[in-house]
């Protein structure tokens, strides 16, 4: 299908070789232009992960190049992606292509210069290795993952915790819920707004662990959703009874904050006004300690800044009515 371009070059040779007037030009001159800029991606050379410098390499995928062709291996990435359009590209280059849209904010046209694409193509690769990559890998977080919470690891967990200064001796990771702002929506407000924050935003269940690891993540929801209410729906509650014991039998726990019930596989900190000297000493060795649940998305955010700003509602493959209201991103 011919492009708005190559419509106003024949418009051109048509007036040019006076098949039209004035005014018909004009008209279809301007019926005729495209409301995107356009961005000469012809004039670029085709992407050559070779020619990028180790420093250009980390700045802009975040990864060292050696490292690349493990990441590809380790995600399964196959040799190419075919479009839907019937465009292909190279597996390693849409890999790359990804990367550089999540490591900081910018736009497709900004990514036009290094890998010589159009403006479309990027989006469709940038999206195509995104469902790819959820279709392959996403029940390793969003599901309960045996390889990274068996229950010699969990011990292993438990006893870095508990060797950090926390009290308790059981707790193997740390539970908590993630705020993403967004913009606000054209409908839905009220549901997408979050009163603690003050933000409109969508919201994240994550279960840390002390090697600075998301083990579980559930979402996203609706920024109004109260923690509790996540940790019930989310089927965490269920899985930790199934799955969380010490290889002795042991039951372990993860740790929250306030606003999550007290269970035998939950635990949070004493409350009330009247506290006694051990209690506090509890409730403040725990609180040193969870600030890892903190520094797992700190840490994601610093990476991936882009990812997490405009790409998070895909975590999940779950969308609500005021994500359509974003417009493009």
């Amino acid at each position: 299908m011919a492009s708005f371009e190559d419509f106003r070059q024949l418009i051109i040779l048509y007036y040019d070789a006076n098949f039209i007037n004035d005014e018909d030009f004009l008209l279809l001159y301007d019926m005729f232009s495209s409301r995107n800029p356009s961005f000469p991606n012809y004039e670029y050379a085709c992407f050559n992960l070779n020619s990028m410098s180790e420093a250009e390499c980390k700045a802009e995928l975040r990864f060292e190049k050696k490292d690349l062709p493990a990441l590809a291996e380790a995600l399964q990435i196959p040799p190419s992606f075919k479009l839907s359009k019937g465009s292909i590209v190279s597996g390693i280059e849409s890999l790359c292509i990804l990367l550089r849209r999540l490591a900081y904010p910018c736009r497709f046209g900004d990514m036009v210069p290094r890998f010589g694409k159009p403006v479309p193509v990027l989006s469709m690769v940038t999206n195509t290795v995104i469902d790819y990559i959820y279709t392959i890998h996403g029940h390793r977080i969003t599901r309960w993952n045996d390889a990274l919470l068996n229950p010699v690891a969990l011990d292993t967990y438990a006893r870095s915790v508990h060797s950090k200064g926390a009290a308790l001796e059981n707790c193997f990771g740390f539970v908590d819920g993630a705020v993403r702002p967004i913009a606000r929506p054209d409908e839905h407000q009220r549901m997408m707004y979050n009163g603690h924050k003050r933000v409109h935003a969508i919201k994240f269940q994550s279960v840390a662990l002390p090697n600075g690891l998301n083990a579980n993540l559930y979402g996203p929801v609706e920024g109004k959703r109260h923690d509790a209410g996540m940790v019930a729906e989310s089927g965490l509650l269920h899985d930790l009874e199934r799955h969380t014991f010490s290889t002795g039998g042991q039951p372990l726990c993860i740790y929250g904050d306030p606003a999550y019930p007290l269970r035998v596989h939950l635990q949070g900190p004493f409350q009330g006004a009247a506290l006694t000297p051990q209690m506090e000493m509890f409730n403040g060795s725990m609180s040193s300690v969870r600030v890892i649940s903190a520094r797992g998305w700190g840490g994601t955010v610093g990476v991936f800044g882009w990812g997490c700003a405009t790409m998070i509602p895909n975590v999940g493959k779950k969308h609500f009515p005021p994500f359509e209201q974003l417009g493009p991103v």
